[in-house]
């Protein structure tokens, strides 16, 4: 692509000042591992000592954090903070690839440490094995220059908002769902007043249930590559102070269309100040209101499940879950109803009037939303498994598989 002067200068003028100051020197081995970054001009020896000096926090060693962590350490910078409570799982390494066969089990923050250690041994890894939250979330972020957050909650995405908000810091946020990805970088103290933060996006979470998760929707493994590179991109450039970053941009994905859309996102000036950090569980609404209410007393334990089953009780069970999801694994005497058809009501015809209801999903929270709806609708006998099929896969039938 050609370009004139004036539209070179106007593209360099939208660089952002480099985030880190650059490190005294490289030694000669770092100048043999980095050189196709410093015969970059735009990098050069400068850029590597910066990336060298910085310190980079990724929340959650997952889809995006694999990738990420990866050629984050690959590209030189030289510490790497992870924070993860959770374990390695078999239905893991479909995606999330700083994990391999010998990592299940391990937790994931130290798999990823061993992983880096091997692509880099010249980064320092920061291991956080806990979960963020309200009351850790200020001293975590404190250290870091940058924040890489590619969680797929919404509760944690306030949280990391806000927190970085508080701080100053810029972070970095990725998101994945079946075939589509979505990146942006948010930095409320961003000179130049081109501050923006995740709020003017979304100023508020959606209604709970709207939006599944990846484990309940699924997600195309190398996805989580694709829209990690990206991330990465956005943080060298913003440690490095190179090209134009994804401040007030939003990157659209569609992996099926091979396609990607660009979002303007302006400051919204009704966006609350934040000053400090809230109950995001709550503001979020995980599971909704009405949902925790039909839950409490109306739910059953796999183990419960069972004697009815053992003491022959009559009885219906419901699985709300999606047809894919049922030819996966289901419980054997099940009825596939999906939830949506339950809360718009078109299949209430379909469910008995002279025997109790008992409604299962994969985890217990879609159950728990078609609860709420059937003793709404009259159903005030039914009842939801808890853990969903999940809990009964590895507390009754061992033998089914999980996902």
């Amino acid at each position: 692509m050609n370009c004139d002067k004036r539209e070179m200068e106007d593209v360099m003028s939208t660089a952002l000042p480099p985030l880190v100051e650059p490190a005294a020197e490289l030694t000669k081995e770092e100048v043999a591992r980095y050189s196709r970054h410093l015969i970059i001009p735009d990098v050069g020896m400068d850029g590597q000592k910066r990336l060298k000096n910085a310190k980079v926090l990724v929340i959650g060693a997952g889809g995006l954090g694999s990738p990420a962590l990866l050629y984050l350490a690959a590209a030189g910078v030289g510490t790497l903070g992870v924070i993860d409570f959770d374990v390695v799982d078999e239905s893991n390494l479909q995606r999330q690839v700083i994990h391999g066969q010998s990592d299940i089990d391990k937790p994931k923050a130290v798999s990823a440490k061993e992983s880096v250690a091997e692509v880099n041994p010249y980064v320092d890894v920061v291991l956080h094995q806990e979960q963020l939250t309200n009351e850790n979330a200020l001293d975590v972020f404190r250290d870091y220059d940058l924040i890489l957050d590619g969680t797929d909650n919404f509760a944690t995405r306030y949280l990391v908002n806000d927190a970085a908000v508080i701080l100053g810091k810029p972070y970095v946020w990725g998101s994945i769902f079946r075939f589509e990805g979505q990146v942006s970088v948010f930095w409320e103290d961003a000179p130049n007043g081109r501050g923006l933060n995740y709020r003017d996006l979304y100023p508020e979470p959606p209604p709970p249930g709207m939006v599944p998760s990846c484990a309940e929707g699924g997600v195309l493994g190398v996805l989580c590559a694709s829209i990690g590179s990206i991330m990465v991109t956005e943080a060298v450039k913003l440690i490095a102070g190179i090209g134009e970053p994804l401040l007030g941009r939003l990157i659209s994905y569609d992996a099926l269309e091979m396609r990607y859309r660009e979002v303007k996102i302006r400051k919204d000036p009704e966006t609350p100040k934040i000053t400090e950090l809230i109950d995001y569980e709550s503001f979020c609404g995980v599971v909704s209101d009405d949902a925790q209410q039909a839950a409490s007393g109306s739910t059953i334990t796999p183990a419960e499940l069972k004697a009815k089953f053992d003491g022959g009780e009559n009885f219906e069970l419901i699985d709300v879950r999606e047809p894919h999801e049922y030819e996966i694994v289901n419980i054997k005497g099940a009825k596939l109803i999906p939830k949506d058809r339950i809360l718009s009501g078109e299949a209430l015809a379909e469910l008995p009037q002279d025997k109790p209801v008992v409604l299962h999903c994969k985890s217990g929270q879609r159950s728990a939303e078609a609860l709420a709806a059937l003793h709404k609708a009259g159903f005030s006998s039914a009842t939801h498994l808890g853990g969903g099929v999940l809990a009964w896969a590895k507390q009754i039938d061992t033998s089914l598989p999980t996902y």
